[in-house]
This record gives C-alpha cells, sequence and structure tokens, in this order.
C-alpha cells in the first residue's frame, strides 16, 4: 500500500518559512510535517532557499541602521564580519625594566627504559 501523495497548503508552506528563518534543521522539520525529508526539499524548495535569506537581510539591515546610527557594538561586529576586521594580541617579550630578557632553553628528554 502506498502513501497518499503530500500536498502544500499555505499553512504548511507558512510553517516551513517559520522554521526556517529561526533555524530549525531539515530532519526536525519533516517531522513537524510529518513527511520525508525528501518530500520536504521537493515540495518546500523555494520556502527552504529564500526564507533564511529574507530573515538574514531584514536583521542585517536593522544592524545596518544601527551601526550607521552611531552603536558602536554594532559597527565594530558590522566591520569583524563584513570587512573582515579582526583583533591581535600582542605578546610583550621584554622584562619589566623593558630590556630583552634572555631566551628560555627548554630541554625535552624522553623517559622509558632504554638499553644503551
Amino acid at each position: 500500500m502506498s502513501r497518499a501523495q503530500h500536498a502544500p497548503t499555505d499553512a504548511t508552506r507558512q510553517t516551513v518559512q517559520l522554521h526556517t528563518t529561526v533555524g530549525t534543521d531539515q530532519t526536525t522539520l519533516s517531522r513537524i510535517l510529518g513527511i520525508t525529508e525528501k518530500t520536504l526539499r521537493k515540495h518546500y524548495r523555494d520556502e527552504l532557499d529564500i526564507s533564511l535569506a529574507k530573515a538574514n537581510a531584514t536583521i542585517g539591515g536593522v544592524l545596518f541602521k544601527k551601526a550607521k546610527d552611531g552603536d558602536t557594538a554594532a559597527m565594530i561586529f558590522w566591520m569583524k564580519t563584513q570587512a573582515k576586521w579582526r583583533e591581535r594580541q600582542a605578546i610583550d617579550h621584554s622584562s619589566s625594566d623593558r630590556s630583552m630578557s634572555p631566551p628560555t632553553t627548554i630541554q625535552i628528554v624522553a623517559g622509558g627504559d632504554s638499553k644503551d
């Protein structure tokens, strides 16, 4: 006996859009709808592809506006993610009197039973 063919409705399309927007994975989403992942991708390809992009554009727009309006945290986040800025840590190898201290020598000694 074969299963009844799935027929998308406005309600199921809206469910897919909502869950895709907030990051629900396809395995979980297909279980919510009671269909296979293959059926989900077959009938809801546009919702799966476009919903997250729309959500990112909406949030990105709000973030961009906050950055333009002077929100320093938003500016820093934008520059790190979009302009590839990054923070660097500098390690100071000088002594407290700012002179270079001699390099530290580390000797590694292998243990175990060796017969020489």
